[in-house]
């Protein structure tokens, strides 16, 4: 019987990879140009969204009653203890069937670990962290596929359901509505700032909190006709995700800078020259379509591009539905979740003040 290697010397997580978490993401200008060939298209009448919109799932009409939503979200370690990983990649992976209004309903575990650098424990630690966040949304991993790979990656490929007609898509946002953030940013500075052994632990347990925090609302948002359009703050930042919603829908938008919700320690990082090399390629990809106050702090432009992992829900909604959108995100333990703008009429752009 042939015996598992034994590894002496445990590397950090964080070590053996070249990025982590969401900061992983191929930069969304790069992406545009390797999607422009790479997807072919087709008319498929029941496929309700599909790469067009760069929505967060992809929506397949069952029947009348139902469809079908369908994702995939793997990344290398954003934190060197592997249950955490596990459980932040899980949370990260499930959000985007959430992002579309629906509720998950089966997971396949993607892996790919380096056998030869990481002992078989904690590998089983990163599992164990995934299944933990999926018996907790009440689903089952019921299969998935396994590498041995050069660097640690952990993921899933989840499927969900959602009424057709409560799908919120990414790109039907309209005029006048108000923009709701449902947990605090900074997520990518923290990160930075654990691999450089700068954090304290319990700017640590915050973020860990807020990235293994299921965005379940989503579901019940999807049934609220006063939500227009919905998505997920993820790697390209606040700002990149806001500009989706505005390309897709025709808008331009309006960010309230001081009503930003913030992790712990985030802006302190950020002013001592922490950040991700992801922050500024996401800057890269959108500054053309930003307007920043020239009011704002040195730090804001990082802040805004920061890559988030299992971020917030981005919300569009009437004007009148804040206080219930807010209410409801509260009612659920979002206790930060913040009304951060607005949207209007005109070419899309973003201007934060």
């Amino acid at each position: 019987m042939t015996q598992a290697p034994v590894i002496t010397d445990i590397p950090r997580l964080t070590s053996l990879s070249h990025g982590g978490g969401c900061g992983c993401k191929i930069a969304p200008d790069v992406l545009a140009k390797l999607m422009q060939k790479g997807i072919p298209t087709g008319v498929f009448p029941n496929l309700l969204v599909g790469t067009q919109s760069s929505d967060d799932a992809a929506v397949y009409r069952l029947n009348d009653e139902q469809a079908l939503i369908a994702t995939t979200d793997f990344f290398m370690p954003i934190v060197d203890d592997p249950h955490d990983f596990g459980r932040i990649a899980a949370t990260n992976a499930l959000s985007d069937v959430y992002a579309m209004g629906g509720t998950p309903i089966m997971a396949l575990a993607l892996v790919g670990m380096p056998l030869k650098s990481l002992p078989h424990e904690t590998i089983s630690a990163i599992l164990a962290g995934g299944a933990s966040v999926c018996q907790q949304a009440g689903i089952p991993i019921a299969g998935g596929h396994s590498i041995d790979s050069v660097e640690p990656i952990y993921g899933l490929a989840v499927m969900g359901l959602g009424h057709p007609a409560h799908i919120k898509r990414n790109d039907q946002a309209k005029p006048g509505d108000a923009l709701i953030l449902s947990k605090p940013l900074g997520v990518g500075i923290l990160s930075a700032a654990l691999k450089k052994d700068q954090l304290a632990p319990e700017s640590y347990q915050a973020m860990i909190a807020s990235t293994t925090q299921l965005n379940t609302p989503g579901g019940q948002l999807g049934r609220m006709d006063a939500v227009h359009a919905l998505t997920d703050v993820t790697g390209f930042g606040l700002l990149g995700h806001t500009l989706e919603m505005c390309k897709g829908s025709g808008l331009q938008a309006t960010l309230d800078y001081q009503a930003l919700p913030w992790l712990d320690a985030a802006q302190a990082l950020a002013q001592a020259g922490i950040h991700t090399g992801a922050s500024g390629r996401n800057w890269q990809a959108c500054q053309q379509h930003i307007t920043l106050d020239t009011t704002l702090p040195a730090e804001a432009q990082a802040l805004l591009t920061d890559p988030q992992t299992s971020g917030g829900l981005l919300v569009a909604c009437d004007p009148a539905a804040v206080d219930e959108v807010l209410a409801l995100l509260r009612a659920d333990g979002f206790a930060q979740a913040a009304h951060i703008g607005q949207l209007a009429s005109g070419t899309p752009h973003i201007r934060v003040f």
